[in-house]
This record gives C-alpha cells, sequence and structure tokens, in this order.
C-alpha cells in the first residue's frame, strides 16, 4: 500500500483538515506526493513569477493556514506525462466526492468537464471550495 514520505506528511500537515482527510484516503489506492500546502508571502509571490500561480499574496488558497489548497501529483512525478495528471485528477475528484468534500482542480477551474477551455492550466492544484456546484 501507498504512504506519503517525510516532506509530503509536512507539507499536508499544513492543509486544512478536510484535505488532510482526502488526500490520506487517496494515497491508500494512488501513490501520490503532496508538492505544497501553506505557502508564505515570499513563496506565492515567487510562484506568481515563475508562472505557477496567478494570484499574488494574500490572494491564494495555499495562503491560509491551514492551507485550503495543495499541489498534489502522482508518484513518481514525471511533469511531461500530463495523462498521468488527469488521470489522478479524476480519482481524486471521485473520492472527494464520495467523502462528500467539495474541491475544485486546477485543470477544469469552471468545473464544467470541458478540458479545452482552461487559460491556465494548474494540474496538481485542489482546493476547497464552499459547496459543489
Amino acid at each position: 500500500m501507498p504512504a506519503f514520505g517525510k516532506r509530503s506528511t509536512r507539507q499536508l500537515a499544513t492543509a486544512d483538515p478536510q484535505l488532510q482527510l482526502l488526500f490520506e484516503r487517496v494515497v491508500e489506492e494512488y501513490d501520490c506526493s503532496i508538492i505544497t500546502g501553506h505557502r508564505g508571502e515570499e513563496e506565492q509571490n515567487r510562484a506568481v513569477e515563475e508562472g505557477k500561480s496567478k494570484l499574488r499574496y494574500p490572494r491564494g488558497k495555499h495562503n491560509a493556514l491551514p492551507s485550503r489548497a495543495v499541489d498534489v501529483g502522482p508518484f513518481p512525478l514525471d511533469w511531461s506525462n500530463t495523462k498521468r495528471f488527469y488521470h489522478f485528477a479524476g480519482y481524486v475528484q471521485g473520492v472527494a466526492k464520495a467523502m462528500g468534500i467539495p474541491i475544485r482542480w486546477g485543470g477544469d477551474w469552471d468545473r464544467d468537464y470541458d478540458l479545452d477551455d482552461q487559460t491556465f492550466n494548474d494540474l496538481v492544484h485542489f482546493e476547497l471550495t464552499e459547496s459543489e456546484i
């Protein structure tokens, strides 16, 4: 059975308890790495400068403590294999729905199931929402 390593465990500990529950369940069946949980001001603004985020501090959901967003990818991370990220996101969304945890994924921001209408793809980003659409 897959399990989180030390770095993933540390990152996940900075996230909202609902995200912790979700990804503890996901990793039971689908090996993954928690890349980022909470981001402070310097890290968030650097992510914007590097094109990894669109929101400057403190507007991002990673900036709350606990974080309302996590960046998670299938392990081992292979940034060139985007199909794995799409597959993983579908799995995460299914588990979240079954658990009653409302999330939004950075590959379908408007949650309309049209993956071609995105202007910014953040395939590792999962964030809590107020409710399901």
